[in-house]
């Protein structure tokens, strides 16, 4: 069976935008990463250093590779980072940072650089820099994939047409990018009240990433699938894409929980609310409490066994700690005043609880 690098037949309809015009090419974003974030050069370039052993300049130049995460990573802090005006607390550039650096990291550490190939640890790097590069798109699901993802993978296939990727060359890599950035789907519909899809809101209500149904997807829509081993391979760096990208719940409790924090933050900001008012309190504590218990205890689960391998451990030893916030949150203001009462509290929660 031929299957093209586009796998799900879901309507083109996502052209380029502002940012996209502003970051036009390699040369400006290597201009703007090394003037705003230059630690995003040092971080490649250690990199660089470490994967030495599987690279060879003559046949699989790194600098294209390194140029289509530069230029992902431009357009993000642009769009919903710091460097623009539409200031996302979680899905923002930082995110970029933390899959990229200390998760991917981990990663390596636990399985070892020749455990996979040079493009797949390239195409897990692209995952982390790409795979949200928009936030703002209209709801609507094609294939259980959201517009979010859908959005973000056509505006990854224009990066990578850029920097000299085809799809006749490079079948492999737009096949896979494919899969990884619509497995971030987070499957859950937006339920009839909601007015605009918040990321942050559909992370505690869904069922986990689309990566863990993503074979029946394409069983679905792309029958016969399995007798392709491209597809095959795509489909594992996708559960393994899907751990790195909901890791946090594996980082020390105090670095785990401030990105709780900052998908609070980002929920509330994308619901029009203030943190500082009354009706944010009990959305707060709803979502500090009982959401993230939900989704720390019920719904996460690794994906792949390099997740598991590379942060199972880290994620069991912050049972008890969470068990222990959610009891004393819910303890100490069982009827907050507004949601910048709960944030407080939580913080001084966090800090007893650190070890």
């Amino acid at each position: 069976m031929a299957i093209g690098a586009v796998i799900f037949q879901y309507p083109q309809e996502f052209p380029p935008d502002d940012f996209e015009r502003m970051v036009p090419d390699a040369k400006t974003a290597r201009r703007l990463v090394s003037e705003r974030s230059p630690e995003l050069l040092d971080l490649l370039a250690r990199r660089r250093r470490r994967f030495a052993a599987l690279i060879d300049v003559a046949t699989a130049p790194v600098q294209p590779a390194e140029d289509v995460v530069l230029i992902a990573f431009c357009r993000l802090a642009y769009r919903h980072g710091s460097w623009g005006k539409d200031f996302h607390h979680y899905h923002n550039e930082g995110h970029i940072f933390e899959i990229l650096g200390p998760r991917l990291e981990r990663l390596i550490d636990a399985v070892g650089v020749p455990a996979l190939g040079l493009r797949d640890w390239f195409l897990l790097a692209l995952f982390a820099a790409a795979h949200d590069l928009r936030q703002r798109e209209v709801p609507a699901f094609a294939a259980g994939i959201g517009s979010n993802e859908r959005a973000s993978v056509e505006e990854t296939f224009r990066i990578l047409r850029m920097c000299g990727f085809t799809e006749e060359r490079n079948a492999e890599v737009f096949l896979a990018i494919e899969l990884m950035i619509s497995g971030s789907t987070f499957d859950a519909r937006p339920p009839p009240p909601m007015l605009e899809y918040n990321s942050a809101e559909i992370v505690v209500q869904s069922g986990g990433a689309l990566a863990q149904k993503l074979d029946e997807k394409l069983d679905k829509h792309a029958a016969g699938w399995r007798a392709d081993p491209r597809i095959a391979h795509a489909l594992q760096l996708t559960l393994i894409a899907a751990d790195l990208d909901t890791a946090n719940v594996a980082e020390a409790f105090p670095i785990f929980m401030a990105s709780t924090e900052r998908l609070c933050l980002e929920r509330e900001m994308r619901s029009h609310r203030d943190p500082a008012d009354p009706a944010a309190a009990l959305p707060v504590l709803n979502f500090l409490s009982t959401g993230q218990g939900h989704y720390f205890f019920d719904l996460h689960r690794f994906s792949s066994d390099y997740g598991r391998q590379a942060f199972a451990a880290a994620k069991q030893a912050n049972t008890e700690p969470m068990r222990k916030l959610i009891h004393e949150l819910r303890a100490r203001v069982p009827a907050p005043r507004n949601g910048t009462q709960v944030l407080e509290t939580f913080r001084s929660i966090v800090a007893e609880l650190a070890p």
